[in-house]
């Protein structure tokens, strides 16, 4: 797996998840730690999750690209 550089509404959760600890922050607290144990992980993307959960996408998009900047 490659490191990320940047996300948006189309990267898989999962991905996030395996490579960016402060990513996997910011799923956490929109998500919760249910997307941790749900099979979907690998094939959601953020867009999908958000409208699942009735969040805007881009929010959660630029607070993990926030994170990655950061690490």
């Amino acid at each position: 797996m490659t490191a990320l550089i940047k996300v948006d509404k189309n990267t898989i959760i999962g991905d996030i998840v395996k490579s960016c600890p402060e990513g996997k922050e910011v799923i956490q607290k929109y998500f919760g730690t249910g997307c941790f144990t749900c099979p979907g992980i690998n094939m959601e993307s953020i867009g999908f999750g958000s409208m699942m959960h009735n969040l805007d996408p881009q929010l959660i998009v630029d607070e993990v690209n926030a994170a990655l900047e950061k690490k």
